[in-house]
């Protein structure tokens, strides 16, 4: 895709915008992960997606090597989102947070309220044991299993290689995996919370 991205990037400084459309819809997943990877709001972060491409594509000609288009939109948007951030501190600080609320399929509600209770659990055990990683291992975990991109999608947007990216993601899964293992446990919940990593 590298080779495509250059491809399309130099269309782009000649006036088509098509081929900026087409750089959009292969990378917008990754950028709406990473926008709500930091600033948690699904609105917000569909604003910093837009802004991060509009950034890139107003800064196109300063991209010094296209064929690293996918790394360089991703520093764009960290930037966004962290400017979002910043200008939006004190709302943020001011607001009285919700309990995150994930949406249940309705196969959930077949079993009975248990199965639900049980359900909310688990997934708020994962989302504790990302935030417990250290940053290197949390967007490309968010990437994957979250926006269910592929090794080959992450390296074109992070920059690093597929075989790097397969041993991040091998290392933070075992460690997300040993963590839910040892909130299973603490909660007298069996050790099947790992499954949720299968």
């Amino acid at each position: 895709m590298q080779f495509e991205d250059a491809q399309l990037v130099y269309l782009c400084l000649e006036g088509d915008t098509q081929a900026y459309g087409r750089l959009v819809e292969h990378y917008q997943g990754a950028v709406y992960a990473t926008a709500y990877y930091y600033v948690g709001r699904h609105g917000a972060a569909e604003d910093v997606m837009q802004d991060s491409f509009f950034e890139a594509y107003r800064h196109l000609r300063r991209l010094n090597d296209p064929s690293k288009f996918g790394p360089w939109l991703k520093e764009i948007t960290c930037r966004t989102a962290a400017n979002w951030l910043r200008k939006h501190a004190k709302r943020i600080a001011a607001e009285t947070p919700l309990p995150y609320k994930r949406p249940v399929a309705i196969e959930d509600h077949r079993p009975g309220p248990e199965n639900v209770a049980e359900r909310s659990e688990l997934y708020e055990g994962v989302h504790r044991a990302i935030e417990a990683l250290p940053e290197r291992y949390r967007l490309p975990i968010v990437l994957r299993y979250l926006q269910e991109l592929s090794y080959e999608e992450i390296s074109e947007f992070t920059g690093e290689s597929k075989d790097e990216v397969r041993g991040i993601l091998q290392y933070a899964v075992r460690k997300l995996r040993d963590s839910l293992i040892a909130q299973s446990d603490a909660n007298e919940g069996g050790k099947n919370w790992f499954r949720a990593l299968e």
